[in-house]
């Protein structure tokens, strides 16, 4: 598929166009310099995989959303992580929008990240709402 290049899939909702990333999530600081950008976007996803492996080791196995919210985290971080190290840029390609209104293009790692994440939003809600009917202090 040539750079640039749209294919739709449901048409007026989503196209799959190839775009490529030089920034962080949805294009955020593409504009920063090149010897920074190399340190920066391939150090902070480093340093986030060994965060996300500590707390899975800490995270008991029986805690499934947090779990579950941490491997998608993960795989979505070293997918981007291998975009990077391979190609210097991020592979886009999924292209939502409704009439005018247009979603930046992201990947499946972004989608990963982003369910991770609201999964593990979701587990701290739904824990704090358990140790408040226990009578258990809230969670640091």
């Amino acid at each position: 598929m040539p750079l640039y290049s749209s294919t739709p899939i449901i048409p007026g909702l989503l196209h799959l166009t190839l775009v490529t990333n030089r920034g962080a999530l949805f294009g955020l600081f593409h504009d920063l310099a090149d010897p920074y950008r190399a340190v920066v976007f391939t150090s902070i996803p480093m340093l986030a995989i060994v965060l996300i492996l500590f707390f899975q080791f800490r995270t008991t196995i029986a805690d499934t959303a947090a779990q579950a919210g941490l491997a998608l985290i993960l795989g979505g971080a070293l997918g981007n992580l291998v975009d990077r190290l391979r190609l210097g840029y991020v592979v886009d390609f999924v292209d939502l929008f409704i009439g005018e209104h247009h979603w930046p293009a992201f990947n499946v790692a972004d989608s990963c990240i982003c369910v991770g994440v609201s999964l593990l939003v979701l587990d701290l809600f739904l824990k704090g709402g358990r140790q408040q009917e226990a009578g258990l202090p809230p969670a640091v």
